[in-house]
Order: structure tokens, then C-alpha cells, then sequence
């Protein structure tokens, strides 16, 4: 048994839950979220908790069980607290400015790249970082990842976009005849 599935998911003040047969609405201080339920997964709401429970000891009944319950905290963590991610721009020259819901990166090419956020994400820049927030946490990773796509760090002077905990692996340059 899944000992992720088994924790119940404790619902903080001010987070309202309604459950209905094919959807979660979970409303908070941030916003309100939905997650979509499982029907091998039987949903509880008791003493300010929500308890999952499996339908029968299926193999998908099984798998979706640990899944379900974590989709289910990080929606009431990301109408409480939010999730967010930090990239950073290094490189002679690299900037990035945020107007509205507009990211312009300068990250070396003959042209500024502009990335325009989904509804409900906000992004801050300060120097060469830029943080990502919202209250879907897929949305955020989602998002932060399309932005490193325009330029991954490279090996040999790690100029880039990176996530401010990432560790670049470095190469030696090249070893010319002398």
C-alpha cells in the first residue's frame, strides 16, 4: 500500500473543498483550483482532512493512489502559500525585463525574445534573475522550463538560462598544438 496515499491531506484555514464525482474545486486565499478525480480513488472529507481510500486493490487502483493524493496537496498548498521558481540569465550582455505579463530575454541573439504568460502567473525580475509564481504548480514548472528553452546553459562558460539551484557540469575547453 502506498504510504503516500495513506497520509490524509489536512486542509489549512481559509481552504474550502468541494467535492463532486469527477472534479475537486479547492478554493483559498490565492485563487481556486481544480483537480480532477480518479474513479479507482474514493475521496472522504472528514474532521478537516481529506482521506483518500482505494476502490478495490487494482494495479491502477494502486498506482493512482500516491498520485491522486499528491495532485490534491500541492492544489491546497498553491491556493495558500503558491509555488514558485526562480531562473537565472547569465552572460555579457543577457537581460531580461518583465512589463505586465510580458518577458523579454536579450540572451544573445540578433533579436529580444518575448514570452507572453499564461492567465493567473506573474513573473518578477531582479538583476538577472527572474521569478516564475503562480498557484498551479505544473503551470509553474511548465512555464519556467519553455523559458530555459531559449537558451540552456552551456558546458564551457555555462552562459544561459538556469534554475537558480541547478549545477552546471563544466568541460575543458579545447587543448590546442603549441
Amino acid at each position: 500500500m502506498s504510504r503516500i496515499g495513506k497520509n490524509p491531506v489536512t486542509l489549512p484555514q481559509g481552504v474550502e473543498i468541494r467535492l463532486q464525482k469527477d472534479l475537486i474545486n479547492i478554493k483559498g486565499p490565492k485563487g481556486e483550483l481544480q483537480t480532477p478525480t480518479h474513479p479507482a480513488i474514493q475521496y472522504e472529507l472528514k474532521d478537516n482532512a481529506v482521506h483518500l481510500s482505494r476502490a478495490d486493490d487494482s494495479r491502477t487502483a494502486r498506482e493512482q493512489f500516491g498520485l491522486r493524493r499528491t495532485l490534491l496537496a500541492n492544489s491546497v498548498k498553491g491556493v495558500t502559500d503558491g509555488f514558485q521558481k526562480v531562473l537565472e540569465v547569465i552572460g555579457v550582455g543577457y537581460k531580461v525585463a518583465v512589463e505586465g505579463s510580458k518577458i523579454t530575454l536579450n540572451v544573445g541573439f540578433s533579436h529580444p525574445v518575448e514570452y507572453v504568460l499564461p492567465s493567473g502567473m506573474t513573473a518578477k525580475a531582479e538583476g538577472n534573475k527572474l521569478t516564475i509564481s503562480g498557484i498551479n504548480k505544473e503551470q509553474v514548472g511548465e512555464v519556467a522550463a519553455q523559458i530555459r528553452r531559449f537558451r540552456p546553459p552551456e558546458p564551457f562558460k555555462g552562459k544561459g538560462i538556469k534554475y537558480v539551484d541547478e549545477v552546471i557540469r563544466r568541460k575543458a575547453g579545447k587543448t590546442g598544438k603549441k
